[in-house]
C-alpha cells in the first residue's frame, strides 16, 4: 500500500509500528539471549528447506528424459508438476493448522521422510501411474516444509528479526534449484535416471535426521498452541481467510510467484532449449544465474518491506509489471531470443520468490500470533495454485498447437500467453483487497495517503525548511 500515517492511539508509535507491551519485550530480551541456539535451529531447519526445494524442483530438470522413459505427451508430462503442486497447495492450510498444534519440528521430520519415499518411487518407477504417485508425496512432504520453518522464527527470534529472517529463508531456500540444476543434472546426465533420483532420497533421509536431532519447537520446548480445541481452530481458519489483509497476502502470492514458478518447476529449461535452442549447459548456467539473483535481491526486498511497510503493494506490483514487459518483449520476437534478453527475462523472474515472500508479511502483521501458521498456509495456497493452473494449462496448449512439434518455438511462444490471463486475474485481486485493507485501516484510525499526497507532503516540507 501507500505510505499510512498513523494517528494517535490504540498502541500506535509515530513510525507506524505498534508499541510493544513490557512482558514482550522481555520475551524478546530472553530470545536474544538463545541467540546462538536459535541460529543453530534455524540452520538445520533452512537445510530441510533446501533439500524440499531441490525435491521440487528435480522433475523440472529432467522433464525431457520423464516424457522419453514413461513415453507421454506434453500435456501429460505438465500433470506431473500440476498433480505435484494441487496437493501441495491443497495440504497448505491443513499443514498451516497441524503447525500450531503439533509443532513445526514434527512436520518437518515427516515432511523431509515423505519426499524422500517420493524420490525413492520415482528413482523405481517404469509406469506414469507409479511416478505419479511418487510425486504426490514428494508434493505432501514438500507441503509440510516451508510454513513449519516460518513457524519456529516468532518462537526463537525477536520480533524485529523475523521479517528479514522469513525473507532469508525464502532466499536461501532456493539454494535447493541450484542442487537440482547442476549435482542433480551432472549425475541424471552420468549415471542415469535412478541414480539421480536415489541420490535425491537420501538428501531427505539425512536432513530428516538433522532436524531430529538438532531442532527443537522453542527454547523452552513448549508449544503455545498445542491446547488449542478443534473449534477454535476452524473458527481461526474462518477469522485468517476473512481478514482482508490475509487476502490481500493471498492476491500478492499469487501474482508474483506464479511466472518464475511456473519457468523452474517444469517448462523454463524445455523453452530455452528445445524451444531457444540453447544448450543445456547454458541453460542451467543461466537458471542458476537466476537463482543466485534472487537470492541476493531477497534481503534488498526484506529491507524495503521492513522500512516501508505500508508501500508492500507498490513493491509487488512493480516486480509484477516487469515480468509483464520483458515476457512481452521476449514472446513478441518473430525469431529465438538473443540470450542477453534470456538471461534478462530469468534475471527479471528471479524477483518472483523474494516478491511472493511480501505475502506471509501481510499474513503476519494482520493476523495474531496464535493463527500465523493458518495464515501463512492460506497465502501460501495463492501463488502454488495459480502455478499449477499455468503448468497445465501451457502443456494443454502446446499438444493442441504443437502438430507434431510440440516444443517448439511457436508453440511455446502461443502457450506461454495464459500467463497474462492469470496475471489479469491475481492483478484485479490484489487491487480490490488493497482497497478493503486501507477502508480497514482507515477504521482503526489510520489515515492511507496517495503516493502524490506523500510527495507533495515532503516537498512542502522541504520548502518551510528551506
Amino acid at each position: 500500500m501507500n505510505l499510512v500515517t498513523a494517528r494517535a492511539g490504540r498502541g500506535v508509535s509515530p513510525s507506524g509500528r505498534p508499541h510493544l507491551p513490557s512482558g514482550q519485550r522481555a520475551q524478546n530480551a530472553r530470545m536474544d539471549r538463545t541467540a546462538p541456539r536459535a541460529w543453530l535451529v534455524w540452520g538445520v531447519a533452512l537445510s530441510a528447506y533446501v533439500v524440499a526445494v531441490l525435491q521440487r524442483t528435480s522433475l523440472g530438470v529432467s522433464g525431457l528424459e520423464a516424457a522419453q522413459r514413461f513415453q507421454i505427451s506434453a500435456a501429460v508430462l505438465g500433470t506431473f508438476a500440476v498433480v505435484q503442486l494441487l496437493v501441495y497447495a491443497g495440504m497448505q492450510v491443513p499443514v498451516g493448522v497441524l503447525v500450531d498444534r503439533a509443532g513445526p519440528r514434527a512436520l518437518l521430520v515427516a515432511g523431509a521422510l515423505t519426499m524422500a519415499a517420493g524420490q525413492l518411487a520415482m528413482a523405481l518407477a517404469t509406469s506414469f501411474p507409479t511416478a505419479i504417485a511418487a510425486r504426490v508425496l514428494v508434493g505432501m512432504g514438500d507441503a509440510m516444509t516451508f510454513i513449519s520453518v516460518l513457524r519456529l522464527l516468532p518462537a526463537w527470534f525477536a520480533g524485529r528479526r523475523v521479517p528479514l529472517l522469513t525473507q532469508l529463508t525464502g532466499i536461501v531456500g532456493q539454494g535447493g534449484q541450484v542442487l537440482s540444476l547442476v549435482p542433480l543434472v551432472i549425475v541424471l546426465h552420468s549415471a542415469g535416471w535412478a541414480p539421480a533420483f536415489l541420490s535425491a532420497a537420501a538428501c531427505g533421509v539425512i536432513v530428516a535426521v538433522a532436524v531430529a536431532v538438532a531442532v527443537q519447537d522453542s527454547p523452552d520446548g513448549s508449544r503455545a498452541d498445542e491446547k488449542q480445541s478443534w473449534s477454535a481452530v476452524r473458527a481461526d481458519v474462518g477469522d485468517a481467510w476473512r481478514h482482508p489483509g490475509t487476502k490481500l497476502g493471498f492476491w500478492t502470492h499469487f501474482t508474483t510467484q506464479f511466472s518464475g514458478t511456473v519457468m523452474v518447476m517444469l517448462w523454463g529449461y524445455p523453452f530455452l532449449t528445445s524451444g531457444e535452442g540453447l544448450t543445456r549447459a547454458t541453460a542451467s548456467s543461466m537458471f542458476t544465474v537466476m537463482v543466485l539473483a534472487g537470492m541476493a535481491a531477497g534481503p534488498v526486498i526484506g529491507i524495503l518491506v521492513g522500512r516501508h511497510p505500508y508501500r508492500r503493494s507498490w513493491l509487488a506490483l512493480s516486480i509484477v509489471g516487469s515480468a509483464i514487459v520483458v515476457w512481452s518483449v521476449v514472446l513478441a520476437l518473430p525469431g529465438a531470443a538473443p540470450a542477453w534478453l534470456l538471461l534478462v527475462l530469468l534475471l527479471v523472474l528471479s524477483l518472483s520468490g523474494p516478491g511472493s515472500m511480501i505475502g506471509f508479511d501481510y499474513a503476519r502483521t494482520f493476523n495474531p500470533p496464535h493463527r500465523f501458521g493458518t495464515a501463512s498456509g492460506i497465502v501460501n495456497v495463492g501463488g502454488f495454485a495459480a502455478s499449477l493452473v499455468t503448468i497445465l494449462l501451457i502443456g494443454f496448449v502446446l499438444d493442441l498447437v504443437g502438430a507434431g512439434e510440440t516444443y517448439s518455438l511457436n508453440g511455446f511462444r502461443v502457450a506461454l500467453l495464459v500467463q497474462y490471463g492469470m496475471w489479469a486475474i491475481g492483478l484485479t485481486g490484489l487491487l480490490v483487497t488493497r482497497r478493503a485493507v486501507r477502508a480497514q485501516l482507515a477504521a482503526e484510525g489510520v489515515h492511507v495517503t496517495s503516493f502524490a499526497e506523500t510527495v507533495r507532503g515532503r516537498l512542502a516540507a522541504r520548502s518551510a525548511r528551506s
